[in-house]
């Protein structure tokens, strides 16, 4: 960053309504990361020569051999616009499902989203679900339209076939935006060629359009045409005519809004506080004077500065030497340094204010999602990614002396990328580590071996199920060992409605406050009565913890013991120690001792827990597999191959299209059976078929296979017969 750049940044930094923070987002291979350097390169902070080669955001030696997005990566850079000057914070984010994680988080910093989309393919699966991560947080999508060099080189379409493909593509993403955003904002937030919210244009070439810029500069859609008719590298005169970094960064800041105007929609829908409250205040007004707020997406391990903390600062002011609390963590820390991304460089700063993107040095332990604040305040909503870690693989140290190391990296990795799941046998020595699919955990278990310097060895996979009930249970005694409480509880499959408005991120995930007027109003219009609404006391990993006691006077003093107990059950199932999946666990009748002393944890936790595993017990129990949906394209000669091979793998086929050359199945799949997915359907179809998830959900495993999981499972975790 040329120094004039970053005094630029310094001074603009500032002032939030000259900021605009977004993200680019897009399915793979559709030219994302090319586009970035083009960005980059105008803004003048690479050179235009290595735009679309040097990769600049891809600063990961893995993410260089494979040619794939693995990390978001931030940069900060200057704009201008009619002589006004704009920050530009910039997160390219992967385009990769199995990395999919990281766009989650970055979508928690930035207001505005570029959706990037191929003009040849069109929608894919991973563009429906970077739109759905981004409606989730109300960040406003953008569309831009990509290698439209490919229609007029390779495929040859006339102006009005082009005019056409474009117009089909965002209907597409209109249609999309109406179906998943929130009531109000699909109308609003629609993409439209006549008000600039859509440009088209080439990122390998460096051009782009927009109907605005074609106005302001007396541009046509023939010139570019023409230009490419015309033979030879006449086509490379787009680049200076119509670049692409002014016409997208121009779109940016006529249709992104600047924080200011943002959080005043975006803190109701990701901070559940009150409303009406000072910190409230600040936060939608993007107050930079106001209480501090702070949100991580993301910790890097620097190996000079420690823990690096990047995320979006909501309100007030951080410089050096300021004391903060960790809401979450309960927990005050000392900031030690301050800053701004540029890829991964850190350019610090003496202070930074609300509205930017940063990186903060001094957050000791912090983890992704905190909130950290000035004073105490109610933490911002989970950050929690659509899809859940499907696949395991076993760690483990190749030398025993090395253990205390593997014990260090594991919490590292974790931190690094909040999307693994980690847990950690400092007994053993073996240790699991869970991730989005096979690719997201190969790259790991390279990065600990060579940037972390371990030699470590991984197992073979292994699918992680979910434990749940079919039908309503009567309540199960549960006594403390002291025999002097008993706690009776039910459970039950919790309601489809349920399930999904937590898995939609409608009904935040937490502990519930006993007089939550948004939570009940919300439970009543998916059809919950006003009087159970009300007895919800937790919402955990897609369960629910009622409580249904009446006139128990000592209820306040312990039901946080209850809920804990609920949470350790819901993390380990009675049947073979798999996480439980849809439950409701009702507590209806409890008998306490009249003297504290006797009903503390060590009475209270194994009372609660074997009063909801017998339950569990009497509810049939059942194991339920994850499953997930694929589209896949191929020549249309493989139409036998990609069906059998789906047969093959226990799927099914839930659509299948077909046009004169190519046919387009979805198939619904047990992750089970696809270790291996990629080569096997490259080997079916010679290497023409291609596959992207589209969703993922557990089912019912069916009856015939249920033992022998479950034994298999049981086996694998060492448990006898009554553990």
């Amino acid at each position: 960053m040329a120094q004039d750049q970053t005094e630029k940044v310094k001074e603009l930094q500032k002032n939030p309504k000259q900021i605009r923070n977004i993200a680019i987002a897009a399915h793979i291979d559709h030219g994302k990361t090319t586009f970035s350097d083009n960005l980059l390169a105008g803004a003048g902070m690479m050179s235009e020569a290595l735009a679309g080669k040097a990769r600049t955001l891809d600063f990961h030696e893995d993410e260089t051999e494979r040619g794939i997005t693995i990390d978001s990566a931030s940069v900060s850079m200057v704009h201008t616009v009619e002589g006004s000057d704009y920050l530009i914070n910039l997160i390219d984010t992967p385009g990769h499902v199995d990395f999919g994680g990281d766009v989650t988080r970055a979508m928690r910093a930035v207001d505005g989203a570029i959706v990037l989309t191929c003009a040849s393919e069109g929608i894919m699966p991973q563009t429906e679900t970077v739109l759905r991560q981004a409606l989730k947080e109300r960040v406003k999508p953008i569309l831009f339209i990509n290698k439209v060099d490919r229609l007029i080189r390779e495929v040859k379409l006339t102006p009005e076939e082009m005019q056409k493909r474009f117009i089909d593509i965002i209907n597409d993403v209109n249609k999309l935006i109406m179906k998943i955003a929130e009531p109000g904002y699909g109308e609003k937030w629609q993409v439209s060629v006549a008000d600039g919210s859509v440009a088209f244009g080439s990122a390998f070439h460096n051009w782009a359009l927009s109907i605005p810029y074609m106005k302001k500069k007396n541009i046509s859609f023939k010139e570019i045409i023409d230009s490419y008719e015309a033979g030879g590298e006449v086509y490379k005169e787009l680049a200076k005519k119509a670049p692409i970094h002014e016409v997208v960064l121009n779109m940016v800041v006529d249709n992104h809004p600047n924080p200011v105007d943002a959080q005043e929609y975006r803190i109701p829908k990701i901070w559940h506080g009150d409303l009406e409250s000072d910190a409230a205040k600040d936060l939608m007004a993007c107050n930079i004077d106001g209480e501090v707020a702070f949100v991580p997406i993301k910790i890097v391990i620097d190996p000079h500065a420690g823990e690096v903390a990047a995320g979006r600062l909501f309100g007030g002011r951080i410089k050096q030497g300021d004391e903060l609390h960790m809401n979450i963590a309960n927990k005050t820390v000392r900031v030690q340094q301050v800053s701004i991304y540029k890829g991964a460089q850190r350019v610090q700063l003496d202070e930074v204010v609300a509205g930017n993107i940063v990186g903060i040095v001094g957050l000791r332990d912090v983890v992704v999602g905190e909130t950290v604040s000035k004073n105490p305040i109610e933490p911002f909503e989970a950050i929690s990614h659509l899809f859940e870690p499907v696949v395991t693989k076993s760690i483990s140290a190749k030398r025993t002396a090395d253990l205390p190391k593997l014990i260090e990296v594991l919490r590292q990795v974790g931190k690094e990328d909040p999307s693994l799941r980690i847990e950690i046998n400092e007994e053993t020595g073996e240790s699991l580590m869970s991730g989005m699919g096979e690719l997201h955990l190969e790259i790991i278990e390279n990065r600990i071996k060579t940037e972390k310097g371990l030699e470590i060895e991984m197992g073979p996979p292994i699918v992680v199920f979910r434990e749940s009930v079919v039908k309503a249970s009567s309540p199960a005694e549960g006594r403390s060992p002291n025999k002097h409480n008993s706690f009776f509880i039910t459970v039950e499959p919790l309601e489809d409605s349920i399930s999904e408005a937590i898995a939609e991120a409608k009904l935040p995930e937490g502990r519930i406050k006993k007089k939550d007027k948004t939570l009940n109003e919300t439970l009543v219009e998916l059809g919950i009565s006003r009087d159970e609404a009300q007895q919800y006391r937790n919402i955990y990993k897609g369960c629910v913890f009622l409580d249904k006691t009446k006139g128990i006077v000592q209820i306040g003093e312990v039901i946080e013991l209850l809920l804990d107990a609920f949470e350790q059950v819901m993390d380990a199932g009675p049947l073979s120690r798999e996480p439980c999946h849809k439950m409701k666990i009702s507590v209806v009748d409890m008998k306490l001792h009249e003297d504290a002393i006797h009903r503390g944890p060590a009475q209270v936790y194994p009372a609660v827990r074997d009063s909801i595993k017998g339950a569990f017990r009497s509810a049939s129990p059942t194991i339920f597999e994850p499953v997930q949906v694929h589209q896949i394209e191929a020549p249309i000669e493989f139409m036998g191959a990609v069906t059998s091979l789906v047969s093959t793998k226990r799927g099914s086929l839930v659509d299948v299209q077909q046009d004169a050359a190519t046919i387009t199945v979805r198939a619904e799949l047990p992750v089970q059976e696809m270790i291996g997915w990629t080569s096997d359907l490259r080997s079916a179809t010679e290497g023409r078929g291609i596959s992207a998830l589209v969703s993922q959900t557990f089912k019912k495993m069916p009856n015939d296979f249920q033992a022998k999981v479950i034994k298999q499972i049981r086996e694998r975790k060492g448990l006898s017969e009554n553990q």
